[in-house]
C-alpha cells in the first residue's frame, strides 16, 4: 500500500493501480520504454491491473514477466466495464491511469485519477475528470514512487 497525506486534499491509501493499455502504457500495441521497470517497482506496493480491448492483440505478450492482472474487455460499453472493475476493487483505494473516452468514468471514481496525453492524444472529458494530467506515462508512474511530487501538485 502507498499512503500519502495531501494537505487540504485527502489522505490517499492506495492498494491498486488500474491502467488502460493502448494509448496509456503502450503505443500501437507495444509497451512504452520504461513502463515495465516502473510497474515492476510499483508492484511491491500496489496490485497492478491492466484493462484493455487489446485492439492490436499484443497486450499478453507485451506484459510478459510483469506481475499484473490483465483483463481483456469486450468492445461494448468499455467505460462502464472499467468503472465496474474499479468499484469491485474498492475505488477509494485505487489510482487509475488512462487517456481515452472510455477511461473517464474510472478516473472519476478512483481515489486518484491520472490522465496521460501521449501520441494518440487524450479525450477532453477524460482530462477534465482526472485529478492530475501528465504528458508522459513514465512521469505519471514516477509520481507514485515520489509522493512529494503528488503532494506538490494536489495540495491546496
Amino acid at each position: 500500500m502507498i499512503e500519502i497525506d495531501v494537505p487540504g486534499y485527502q489522505t490517499l491509501q492506495l492498494k491498486h493501480i488500474v491502467l488502460d493499455y493502448n494509448g496509456t502504457i503502450a503505443c500501437d500495441g507495444a509497451l512504452i520504454t520504461g513502463v515495465n521497470e516502473r510497474l515492476s517497482n510499483l508492484a511491491d506496493k500496489l496490485q497492478v491491473h491492466i484493462l484493455t480491448a487489446d485492439t492490436f492483440g499484443k497486450a499478453q505478450k507485451g506484459l510478459e514477466g510483469l506481475e499484473c492482472q490483465l483483463s481483456v474487455l469486450s468492445a461494448d460499453a468499455q467505460d462502464t466495464g472499467k468503472l465496474n472493475y474499479v468499484k469491485a476493487l474498492g475505488a477509494e483505494h485505487v489510482v487509475c491511469v488512462g487517456n481515452g473516452r472510455n477511461d473517464r468514468l474510472m478516473l472519476e471514481a478512483a481515489a486518484l485519477g491520472i490522465a496521460v496525453i501521449l501520441a494518440e492524444g487524450a479525450a477532453a472529458d477524460t482530462v477534465a475528470a482526472a485529478d492530475i494530467v501528465c504528458t508522459d506515462i513514465v512521469s505519471a508512474l514516477e509520481l507514485l514512487q515520489n509522493p512529494l511530487r503528488l503532494i506538490a501538485t494536489l495540495r491546496t
